[in-house]
């Protein structure tokens, strides 16, 4: 016989964080996760934290220099958010390509990050806008910076009584631009092969400072940062444009596995960072 898992499901903050002090469990936000390993039986937890009810984790909030999203925002929500849209154009972007409709409107900002997969769509957004975390907990709340939160597959710096409560997410500046690329068998509900987002500041060609995320060709979501140092305050050429295309290839650390080789992942790498530098030099930029 099956054994029914026990669910609490608390309306507050505080109630949340009170229930997470006494026991450790697995978190359900959307459950758009959760719900598969569940099914497919192959998630052995017994206690169940659903946050779904918690209306203070919801909400995008302009904040002067950045906007505030809430832990259990939809792809939806993001999507049709005029904050969003505004100001961080990459995340959009990056929430029209999860899933269907049906994804969209349950899948949370909160969960993917917290899934901790390293093919997360939103991730790499977040580690180029680098955003900060709020952790909360009935000891207090925290800010973590999001490049800081991933320690290994699947690992993070979460304790077992702590909850993602917000992101904050850096606005784009009217001198800056962003860009954001999924590879994958088809253009949505596909897990990506390699998925980039960009944010960076250009001058007459110049790229004065550039941040790069990246995500599935490494055990978690990665800045390359190497690549950005050899491209800030340079002239975008095609010569430089190669050698990023080179750098950041080997920056990566992808595997081969069911969806794509390690060759193919370094290579499309490569080519996808390409094609936003080749932008910068094109009339009409390399927006998202």
């Amino acid at each position: 016989m099956m054994h029914t898992p026990k669910v609490y499901s608390p309306r507050s903050l505080d109630e949340a964080y009170e229930i997470l002090s006494r026991r450790a469990m697995k978190v359900i936000a959307g459950g758009t996760d959760l719900m598969v390993l569940i099914n497919a039986r192959q998630l052995d937890a017994e206690e169940f934290l659903d946050i779904w009810r918690v209306d203070e984790l919801r909400g995008i909030a302009d904040e002067g220099d950045s906007i505030r999203i809430g832990a259990l925002a939809t792809y939806t929500e993001m999507i049709r958010s005029p904050l969003v849209q505004e100001f961080a154009p990459a995340l959009v972007a990056a929430s029209r390509t999860v899933g269907a409709i049906q994804i969209q409107n349950r899948g949370t900002l909160g969960g993917n990050i917290v899934n901790a997969s390293p093919a997360g769509d939103s991730l790499p957004v977040l580690a180029a806008y680098d955003a900060e975390l709020e952790i909360g907990s009935l000891r207090g709340l925290r800010l973590m910076s999001f490049n800081q939160f991933y320690t290994a597959y699947r690992r993070t710096v979460l304790e077992s009584d702590e909850l993602v409560v917000a992101v904050r997410v850096p606005k784009l500046k009217a001198d800056e631009r962003d860009f954001f690329c999924k590879v994958g068998t088809r253009r949505a509900q596909a897990i990506s092969k390699t998925v980039m987002a960009v944010k960076a500041k250009t001058e007459n060609e110049i790229l004065e400072w550039i941040r790069v995320g990246v995500g599935s060709v490494a055990p978690t979501v990665v800045r390359a940062y190497k690549t950005e140092s050899l491209l800030a305050g340079r002239a975008i050429t095609s010569d430089l444009i190669e050698q990023a295309r080179q750098s950041i290839s080997l920056e990566v650390n992808p595997i081969t596995d069911l969806r794509s080789t390690e060759h193919y992942r370094r290579r499309v790498t490569g080519n996808v960072l390409a094609r936003f530098l080749r932008g910068i030099i094109d009339s009409d930029g390399a927006g998202t």
